[in-house]
């Protein structure tokens, strides 16, 4: 089985801060830089699973890169380079405490809500009549919290942020016109490519001149769903799922497993079978929205390859 990068952490050359998120690990580079290690962890349900996903590192940080420079137009983002095929090194930002979901079909979350008898999320409606996979009349934003580690991510709606100050109503307007913009231009890519852009999420972060830029990952498999064009109709008039390249099939193979990151719920230990099988998916996804190869680094000491180029880097 591959190797993965999982937890190690580095010291850098004129490193100042240290962040261990879920799925990335942020050194801070001096007083107005950041570096940013994307692992093989994989989360689901806001736990992170016990193994490693090999190549989903590099996966989702060369996607990252690619559709950064894809948006770069639209907004201004964090992106200044990539020293390794699992580092991006760029701009310092302050987040936004508030992630900028936006739906344009009814999945997942939504798609528990709606099935529960709820029609709206994060304040924003939801039709009656819907089945699963069924397109909303316009895409809606439903913004969620930004949970501390170990804590689920919370619906807000956009008059609970402004009112309790999370956001300014200023920059508030700028990020809801950015992640409609942003998703155009995902859902547009995609079609391109022969798949739809269900949903995603994108954050937002401010740099120390105040001008709002689009940080972390964007339209990757760990912040996107999206389905097969071809078939979409058809499935969805037999009532059929849809076939799908994102991460949801994980969460559904951890509720088949009886986890949703409820109390009192024990998180299964993938076999190495399905482990491979994400692995090819997160790949197959790569080259669907790239429309490239996949060219997989060597990963027999990822922490040490991530060493020589960062230090070399940096100096």
């Amino acid at each position: 089985m591959a190797k993965t990068l999982t937890d190690q952490e580095f010291q850098f050359p004129g490193q100042t801060s240290y962040y261990h998120g879920k799925v990335r690990e942020v050194y801070g580079i001096g007083q107005d830089h950041l570096l940013m290690i994307v692992s093989d962890r994989i989360s689901a349900f806001d736990y992170v699973l016990p193994k490693g996903i090999p190549y989903k590192g590099q996966v989702l940080n060369q996607l990252a890169q690619i559709n950064m420079e894809a948006t770069a137009d639209i907004v201004p983002n964090w992106l200044e380079s990539t020293p390794d095929p699992n580092v991006s090194y760029g701009i310092k930002c302050e987040p936004f405490k508030i992630e900028m979901v936006i739906r344009a079909y009814l999945a997942g979350h939504a798609w528990r809500e709606y099935k529960a008898g709820r029609r709206q999320v994060s304040g924003a409606p939801m039709p009656d009549g819907l089945k699963e996979s069924d397109a909303f009349p316009e895409p809606i934003i439903t913004p969620a919290t930004k949970a501390e580690q170990g804590l689920h991510d919370e619906d807000i709606s956009r008059e609970d942020i402004l009112s309790r100050g999370i956001v300014s109503e200023e920059d508030y307007l700028k990020l809801e016109a950015y992640t409609r913009a942003l998703f155009q231009r995902g859902s547009e890519k995609a079609k391109e490519q022969g798949l739809i852009l269900v949903d995603t999420k994108y954050e937002f972060g401010k740099d120390k001149d105040g001008v709002i830029r689009l940080i972390d990952e964007v339209h990757t498999p760990d912040s996107s769903r999206y389905y097969y064009l071809e078939g979409y109709e058809e499935r969805q008039e037999r009532g059929e799922h849809q076939r799908q390249l994102s991460k949801e099939f994980v969460r559904e193979w951890l509720m088949e497993n009886n986890f949703q990151g409820l109390e009192g719920q024990t998180m299964p230990l993938m076999p190495d079978d399905f482990v491979n099988v994400v692995t090819d998916r997160y790949i197959e996804l790569y080259e669907k929205l790239s429309g490239t190869s996949f060219q997989k680094d060597p990963i027999d000491d990822i922490g040490k390859r991530i060493e020589e180029n960062v230090s070399s880097f940096l100096r």
